[in-house]
Formats: structure tokens, C-alpha cells, sequence
């Protein structure tokens, strides 16, 4: 198999199921992201976080600010998928989402947001009962129902995705 930049850790593949002990992983893997991304970021110059992780893909810090926009996004579909039946939620373009001004700043900025809804989100998160996990929304791309266990299981690996993204960049420019 040849190594794909894109999914460093390979593409997400949502299961059938979930058992509690996974659940806790992935709530595990969510609460401790912005550490682990901050760690990973730690003292990149200027030049570094504006260097992109692949040719064509998005700079260090559009990974970042890109972490913060997406899961502040499932943290919301979250919310609606425990409060309406089977919600149509709304998708956004994250490739325009990824130009706008606010994308160039430190990343920083980004981090002390992941840090404060990560706390948050994985409280809600671990409060979830068995049912609740089998609540799910409708992508309105898409048209597929997700489940939340899958939800998490998701954001537990996209997290983990764009986590290697800078690991694998900073191991190849020895940084």
C-alpha cells in the first residue's frame, strides 16, 4: 500500500458499532487533542506554521484554525442531533472556510478555543446514554443518517488525522 499524505493515519471507516470501552476512547482521544495539537505546534517559527503539510494541502496553521471550525461545527450538530428528530444539519464549505481573514492569525487563537470547547463537547459527550448515541442527523450532501457514537468515533480520528498531518511534516523537514 502507498502512503497517501491526505490520510496519514488512514481514511476514517465509521463501524456498525461501538462498545463502551471505544466510546470512552474516542472521548478520551476528543479531551485530549488541544494539548496534543499544542505540544505539536510548539515554538514553529512563522515560516513553519505557513508551510503547507503536502503540496497543494493547507498550511500548519490552516490545519489549526481548520481543527477549531470543524469541531466547533460537530460540537453543534451534537447539540442538535440530542434536541430534533433526525436533523437535516448544515454543512459548510471548509475549503472557503479556510480563506477567511481570521486564518491567518496565531493559531494560538485556535487552540485556547479547541481547549475550552473540548472541555465542554466531552462533558456532553461522556453524559450520553446508550440511546442517545443511537440518535443521528442527515448530511444534507450526502443524504446518510450518522449516528453520534459515530459521530465520535469520527471526530476522535479527525482530530488524530490533522494531528499527523504536522507530526509526519515536521518529522520529514526534521523540524
Amino acid at each position: 500500500m502507498n502512503y497517501d499524505p491526505r490520510y496519514p493515519i488512514g481514511k476514517f471507516q465509521a463501524a456498525e458499532s461501538y462498545s463502551s470501552n471505544d466510546r470512552v476512547g474516542f472521548v478520551s482521544r476528543i479531551a485530549s487533542l488541544p494539548d496534543r495539537l499544542e505540544s505539536a505546534i510548539h515554538g514553529l517559527s512563522t515560516a513553519q506554521l505557513d508551510t503547507p503539510y503536502r503540496e497543494g494541502g493547507w498550511t500548519v496553521r490552516q490545519v489549526v484554525h481548520h481543527i477549531a471550525d470543524s469541531h466547533l461545527n460537530a460540537y453543534i450538530r451534537t447539540k442538535w442531533t440530542l434536541t430534533e428528530e433526525a436533523p437535516t444539519i448544515k454543512a459548510y464549505d471548509e475549503k472557503a472556510w479556510a480563506t477567511t481573514p481570521e486564518m491567518a492569525a496565531d493559531p494560538a487563537l485556535s487552540i485556547r478555543l479547541l481547549k475550552a470547547l473540548h472541555a465542554r463537547w466531552t462533558v456532553l459527550l461522556g453524559g450520553l446514554s446508550d440511546s442517545d448515541l443511537q440518535k443521528y442527523f442527515i448530511h444534507p450532501a450526502t443524504k446518510k443518517s450518522v449516528r453520534l457514537d459515530q459521530l465520535m468515533a469520527m471526530y476522535a480520528w479527525h482530530g488524530d488525522h490533522h494531528l499527523a498531518h504536522i507530526t509526519e511534516l515536521k518529522k520529514a523537514n526534521n523540524w
